[in-house]
């Protein structure tokens, strides 16, 4: 059974945020308007932030300057708060390790969001909407369970979402290896953050599987995790500027 981890270059990374476009499209992530978004209440599932810069470690003189970013999917953690704390059991790790919500569950108590120290949980406060022709360009492959194949999937009003790692192409995938009588191979299924990264700063895969690449990265001396002191043991892994 895989252990499906990520591993993002931070060397590489252009802050080109080409990763957070495709989440959204990728995964019918609802807009909000520009006074819900000055309440914080903007949801973005893939983030990418400047770090701030230490003056007494930066020598650089503008314009030769450098500057630093990190990009944040959910950490699907090996020791996430969030399951623990959720009363109805919406949050759960499946058997690959993937953290993933049920949506039919929640009851939008938000006893996630704060347990999560990573900040990567949102609450719909409405409706979803989505103006004009956006309608249009929903990703029909967005489903959330292999049974729902009914089109474009969105989460209602009142509940938490997050970063699935695109679960439903894993799903995809493994039904298409179905069909074709054949066995499903570890790399057909590549989120969407992971294949649109122009500068292919961010890898996927099988954490227990010693040949991948996510596994070997994983043991780089650059190789460093998000809140360590925490304990959630996250299965997103960063590489330093070497």
């Amino acid at each position: 059974m895989p252990r499906w981890g990520m591993v993002i270059d931070l060397d590489k990374c252009v802050a080109c945020q080409g990763c957070s476009i495709a989440c959204r499209f990728e995964n019918n992530t609802p807009a909000v308007s520009p006074e819900e978004a000055l309440q914080g209440r903007s949801i973005r599932w893939n983030d990418v932030f400047p770090l701030p810069i230490d003056p007494a470690e930066d020598k650089d003189v503008y314009p030769n300057v450098t500057t630093r970013y990190l990009t944040r999917p959910c950490m699907h953690c090996e020791n996430p708060p969030c399951i623990k704390v959720c009363p109805v059991q919406a949050t759960y790790k499946d058997e690959e390790g993937i953290v993933r919500m049920n949506y039919a569950r929640c009851i939008g108590c938000r006893l996630c969001t704060v347990a999560c120290p990573y900040g990567v949980r949102y609450f719909n406060w409405y409706a979803p909407e989505w103006e004009g022709s956006l309608s249009e360009h929903l990703n029909p492959d967005r489903i959330e369970a292999p049974g729902d194949l009914e089109g474009p999937a969105v989460r209602p009003r009142g509940v938490v979402e997050k970063c699935t790692f695109c679960i439903h192409r894993l799903q995809k995938a493994r039904l298409q290896a179905e069909a074709e009588q054949r066995d499903f191979r570890p790399d057909e299924y590549v989120p969407a953050c992971v294949e649109t990264c122009p500068a292919k700063a961010r890898y996927f895969g099988d954490l227990d599987n010693p040949d991948s690449t996510v596994a070997q990265l994983n043991k780089s001396s650059r190789a460093f995790v998000e809140l360590e002191e925490a304990g959630t043991h996250p299965k997103v892994t960063y590489l330093r500027e070497g």
